[in-house]
């Protein structure tokens, strides 16, 4: 856990609006063709459109909660869904309670 990489990737209003999404994707995201929100993740196009930016701009951003650790990308086929690391978020709660 790198912990500047992670606040760095929190700095940003709509990296933290996926992060709260994807806290309770079914209630934040339409159905997706039979893939699971919570199993597999959310894929990047329904992101996308929720968050009203390009395509480019979403997958930069879920690159940094995922290079900081907070997110999990899979792919299947030509699509890449992703799902929060509940743990890694747990850890950093946890940084900041007892070292901070």
């Amino acid at each position: 856990m790198d912990p500047i990489e992670i606040f760095k990737a929190l700095s940003n209003e709509a990296r933290l609006q996926i992060l709260e999404w994807l806290k309770d994707p079914k209630a934040h995201f339409g159905p997706q063709g039979g893939v699971d929100h919570i199993e597999i993740g959310v894929c990047v196009s329904l992101i996308t459109a929720k968050l009203n930016m390009t395509q480019s701009t979403t997958s930069q951003y879920l690159s940094v909660l995922q290079r900081a650790g907070l997110v999990h990308g899979t792919r299947l086929g030509k699509w890449t869904y992703y799902k929060r690391d509940e743990e890694a978020i747990k850890q950093i709660a946890s940084y900041i309670q007892q070292d901070l």
